[in-house]
């Protein structure tokens, strides 16, 4: 028969402060007791450990099955996210385009490795329509001062203000950013941007000329060409300063040829579209001294009878 001693309850003290410090926690018993006989007390912390690590687990193939299930390019998914972007950060860069500065790098303090497609596309379909519309704007406030101009609605010209500014926007880019990718191969220090980077700077280096078209419609040709030469300068700058930092590294030749050739297509841009668009009125028809002199004298002459009546 066992001794009074072993059938009595051994100490218990440490599992009942436990408890009491933390009322709402499980305890689990120990199958192996302590080297002073007392009952191991475990406290669990609300889930088990073995849940915590399936927990991650499941997180970590989750995200695994996100990065394996990433869209195609020949899908939609795939180019939604070029779009997404909010208007603060189209306001941010257009503001960037707007205020170029020496030091101020549109990619790295507006882009930030987020480029969009967003903001590049809806400016190119801006500047089209703007152009088409002020363009024909031009030759109806003409025919107001000058009756003698004829106007009919000119369609075409928002086709070719599409096709010019996306084929700018899209093949410019391309070609430079093709150019940099071989003068990397040659000169292993320089940076690169990425293509869509490039077309974005495009895209945004091209809002400042949406109000300069606006106020071509104003009737003075020094003020337009100054309002075109101050666009045309802020445009360029941007893209100068933002390529600078990548190709500051070539040698001075072909950086000083990469950048002139920049900027000499975008004067070309923005003069192309001042002469077909806004072209010259033709001067108005004046009449001839000559007839000017004989008109006079037919209309002064009586009426001649036919002989036969004045017989």
């Amino acid at each position: 028969m066992a001794a009074p001693d072993e059938l009595a309850f051994h100490e218990f003290e440490e599992a009942t402060n436990l408890l009491a410090q933390t009322p709402n926690e499980t305890t689990t018993r120990s199958d192996q007791l302590s080297p002073k006989g007392h009952v191991a007390v475990t406290v669990d912390s609300g889930a088990s450990y073995g849940a915590e690590d399936e927990v991650e687990e499941s997180d970590k193939t989750m995200l695994l099955q996100e990065e394996k299930q990433q869209p195609g390019f020949w899908t939609f998914g795939y180019y939604q996210s070029f779009f997404d972007v909010d208007t603060s950060q189209v306001l941010d860069r257009i503001k960037g385009s707007l205020l170029p500065r020496p030091g101020h790098n549109f990619v790295r303090h507006h882009l930030r490795n987020r480029p969009d497609l967003y903001g590049p596309f809806w400016i190119c379909a801006t500047l089209a329509f703007v152009l088409a519309i002020t363009g024909n704007l031009t030759l109806v406030l003409a025919q107001r001062r000058d009756p003698s101009i004829h106007y009919s609605p000119q369609f075409h010209k928002v086709t070719v203000a599409s096709v010019t500014i996306y084929c700018y926007t899209w093949l410019v880019p391309l070609a430079l950013w093709g150019f940099l990718r071989w003068r990397k191969g040659v000169r292993e220090r320089m940076g690169l941007y990425t293509f869509l980077e490039t077309v974005c700077v495009y895209g945004y280096s091209l809002f400042v000329f949406i109000p300069t078209v606006v106020l071509w419609l104003i009737p003075v040709p020094w003020l337009q060409w100054l309002f075109g030469a101050l666009a045309l300068a802020l445009s360029a700058a941007g893209l100068v300063f933002t390529l600078w930092p990548v190709v500051r590294e070539d040698t001075r030749l072909a950086a000083g040829v990469l950048l002139s050739v920049v900027v000499l297509l975008h004067a070309l841009l923005a003069m192309g579209c001042k002469f077909y668009f806004f072209q010259p009125l033709p001067p108005e028809p004046m009449a001839s001294p000559h007839q000017a002199t004989s008109q006079p004298a037919a209309t002064g002459l009586p009426p001649t009878l036919p002989r036969s009546v004045a017989a």
